[in-house]
């Protein structure tokens, strides 16, 4: 049995996944699409106990986007209602193609997710080349925004270290294992515990949180409290409270996971603990994302 890096007691940082790419309205009307409705959803589930939001934005007919003006919406709007909320954007593949996926990290958001290889899903794979990643690093680097590995599987907790070695990931690493998504890694414990050791092994300071999907989304949960990690929840991952219940907010998912959270002895991280848990700015200086845009778009014009 892995033993837990975590003291006991140690805070447990909740990170919600807010939309992503996949849920539409029709899966569950609580799904928040615009802009208005991902900083209210963001909001509330800031107020239920999460410190940081992994954001995704959407087109007006729900489809995926990576349009960096939808993001800086989006930020600007999270920042007003919650200014301490660690934001963490998603550059994944299915919103847009090649470096369109970094189009939003000169908004220096805190965090960006950063997928450390490729990877079979449902119907397609995840296509992240060295270069890519090589590129999406750089740029995370140079705006001071902390990358997020997403590890699907094992090599790519090995690339993000060789990656921090060669100076491309400042500081400790953080790492989100993701289990359960179709034709990827499944849910299994004993690969779980691995992943811990391996990462200790490799990165010593390095945090790291449990994702599952779906109905899995409680198990992750409660075997990263259990191994000293953190927890990620919400509608991106999962739309449901139980088989057959509907979410009714981002909210309710993060009230869910503060529930085990109380039962495992470990209290919900502040805003201030997280960030200091995740080594970044205990009092963010965030600059207008949408002037940031403007910025921008005028020195590439």
């Amino acid at each position: 049995m892995t033993t837990s890096s975590a003291a006991p007691g140690a805070p447990c940082i909740i990170s919600v996944a807010i939309t992503g790419s996949l849920p539409r309205k029709k899966d569950n009307p609580a799904v928040p699409v615009t802009v208005a409705e991902q900083v209210e959803s963001t909001h509330a589930a800031y107020e239920a106990g999460a410190t940081l939001v992994h954001l995704h934005v959407r087109n007006d007919d729900e489809s995926p986007s990576s349009a960096p003006e939808r993001f800086a919406q989006v930020l600007d709007g999270i920042r007003r209602h919650c200014p301490l909320i660690i934001t963490q954007v998603s550059t994944g593949g299915r919103s847009g193609a090649g470096r369109e996926r970094g189009g939003m990290l000169h908004l220096r958001p805190d965090m960006a997710s950063l997928a450390s290889g490729s990877v079979n899903f449902p119907n397609r794979v995840y296509d992240n080349p060295p270069e890519l990643v090589d590129w999406l690093a750089g740029e995370m680097l140079a705006y001071g925004v902390k990358p997020e590995i997403e590890a699907f599987d094992l090599s790519m907790i090995f690339q993000a270290v060789a990656l921090q070695q060669a100076g491309r990931i400042a500081g400790p690493l953080h790492v989100q294992f993701v289990m359960g998504i179709k034709n990827a890694m499944p849910v299994d414990r004993e690969v779980f515990e691995f992943y811990v050791r391996t990462l200790h092994r490799l990165a010593p300071a390095a945090t790291w949180t449990g994702a599952g999907i779906g109905r899995e989304q409680l198990t992750l949960a409660r075997w990263s409290l259990e191994l000293g990690g953190h927890c990620r929840t919400g509608l991106e991952d999962n739309v449901r409270l139980d088989r057959a219940t509907l979410a009714p907010s981002n909210a309710a998912l993060v009230r869910q996971v503060a529930q085990l959270c109380e039962q495992a002895g470990r209290p919900v991280a502040t805003p201030q603990q997280a960030r200091a848990l995740l080594r970044l700015a205990p009092v963010p200086e965030h600059r207008s994302a949408l002037q940031l845009q403007a910025e921008h778009a005028a020195a590439h014009a």
